[in-house]
């Protein structure tokens, strides 16, 4: 008997062949569990039960015929709301986009689709991805799946709540500052943010453009390289993306080799282990660290100097950006929030519709940002702060020519409860100190849980760009002597 809890994507794939089970009746199973278990959560905003199995039975027809599947033919996996599939409701977690549905796919929803996975439904954000928490969600509250009173982190929540619930196998998120590794940490998943282009924006809501990354939720390392291998690839519609230098992400990803880990020196930076850490998560760092010395991976202390501007930085850049791309919601095009009838003019239309379908966090990002691009501050604040996001991609490329890999916490604390920072914008904003600099520096990163008892902590890989394979390597080396 296959429960729930045991799948990943490799055993799913290894008993579909089997035919052990087949992908259908596991669908189904996921969606009974769902109806029960999604009461206490609050993963999902939206379920595609008729879409999902209609996938499902593609798969196991694939398989009664002896065709060659991928190995995310059947996955049953949850998709962040913030993703377009043609056919489904696409809100982003936002009243102004509560009756919207996607009219096409996502170049990695379109190359998932014919991989043969199957979307379970949309899972919970933070309003247009705006938040560290879950808690700016327009529609519901998500919690922790390992304590029910704590956040299950964000703007991801909802995906990484539905893999660490067993109510998906694998999820995709976006992470603009963090939004995919710091609830990955807070709920005991993995979680994957991809080198800046390495995957398709084309059909993700665009929320800060230079920063924006999908990638996946998973329970292994070795599921989020499978899955990444799947999503990744230059796209013609998405002029940021890129092809590696290799032309394609290879064997190496899946297949790494011991030797070629036990050359790699990781690089220990001294700003991220500061005071204001928790005891908890420091302890688990170094128990992961320690750990990984076993495998005889060298270690180095290194330092990235302006990693202490990260985050002021980014506050003045990823809002400036919000304030562009959220100007096409207007009510017009995709809402009908204020009514067209009951405006007395356009101005009027703007102003009804976005004050009634914008929640508080995002009006506040919308109008931080717009104040540092407004005439007189814009060379005083965004001019300056892309000088020091500069100098932080520096550091990056400093360090990377001593060391392969940097390793570091992904948050300060392990999950924080409910009501805690919601009504201190920058003691939540602060959560996401250790993640940021990254999608400054548009590197791959990853969140690997560093244990398994107590509340979860995850800890950091960095790579150089275009490397996820050394990331995803010692990560699943990590987990097979570990058995994480």
């Amino acid at each position: 008997m296959t429960h729930l809890h045991d799948l990943t994507i490799k055993k799913f794939h290894e008993g579909l062949l089997k035919k052990e089970f087949s992908a259908f009746d596991i669908t189904k199973e996921f969606f009974d569990y769902i109806e029960s278990k999604d009461k206490e959560i609050g993963a999902y905003l939206n379920l595609a039960k008729d879409q999902a199995l209609k996938q499902a039975e593609l798969a196991d027809i694939a398989v009664a015929k002896n065709e060659p599947v991928s190995p995310l033919a059947g996955v049953p996996m949850a998709i962040k709301d913030n993703i377009l599939i043609e056919g489904l409701p696409a809100t982003a977690a936002s009243k102004i986009l509560e009756n919207y549905t996607a009219a096409y796919d996502a170049a990695v929803i379109a190359k998932l689709k014919s991989a043969g996975a199957v979307f379970l439904g949309k899972t919970n954000l933070d309003e247009f991805a705006m938040g560290s928490s879950t808690e700016n969600s327009a529609f519901k509250k998500t919690r922790n799946p390992r304590d029910l009173e704590r956040v299950p982190g964000g703007s991801s929540g909802g995906s990484a709540a539905a893999v660490a619930a067993n109510m998906a196998v694998a999820s995709l998120g976006s992470d603009t500052g963090g939004s995919i590794r710091q609830p990955a940490s807070f709920c005991g998943v993995v979680g994957l943010k991809p080198t800046y282009g390495a995957v398709s924006r084309h059909g993700l809501m665009a929320m800060a453009s230079s920063l924006d990354q999908i990638g996946p939720f998973t329970k292994t390392v070795e599921d989020a390289a499978i899955l990444f291998r799947a999503i990744a690839g230059q796209d013609r519609h998405d002029a940021t993306s890129a092809a590696p230098p290799a032309g394609k992400y290879g064997e190496e990803l899946l297949s790494p080799k011991l030797e070629d880990i036990q050359k790699m020196t990781v690089g220990v930076p001294s700003e991220y282990f500061i005071e204001g850490l928790s005891p908890e998560v420091s302890r688990a760092v170094d128990d992961a660290m320690n750990a990984l010395k076993s495998l005889k991976i060298q270690f180095k202390p290194i330092s990235l100097p302006h990693t202490k501007y990260a985050l002021s930085c980014y506050y003045i850049i990823m809002p400036a950006e919000v304030s562009a791309n959220l100007a096409r919601f207007d009510g017009i095009r995709y809402s009908e929030i204020g009514g067209r009838k009951k405006a007395k003019n356009l101005l009027d239309l703007y102003k009804k519709t976005r004050s009634q379908g914008f929640g508080a966090e995002v009006k506040r990002r919308i109008i931080l940002g717009t104040f540092v691009l407004s005439s007189g501050y814009y060379d005083a604040y965004y001019s300056k702060a892309q000088k020091v996001r500069r100098l932080i991609k520096q550091d990056f490329d400093s360090a990377f020519k001593e060391v392969d890999v940097i390793l570091t916490p992904v948050a300060p604390t392990p999950p924080f409860k409910f009501g805690e920072k919601i009504d201190d914008p920058l003691a939540m904003y602060l959560s996401d100190i250790f993640t940021i600099p990254v999608n400054l520096a548009g590197l791959p990163a990853i969140s690997i849980p560093a244990r398994k008892e107590g509340l979860p902590v995850g800890f950091q890989l960095i790579g150089k760009p275009w490397r996820e394979s050394d990331i995803l390597g010692i990560g699943q080396y990590y987990e097979k002597i570990f058995n994480f």
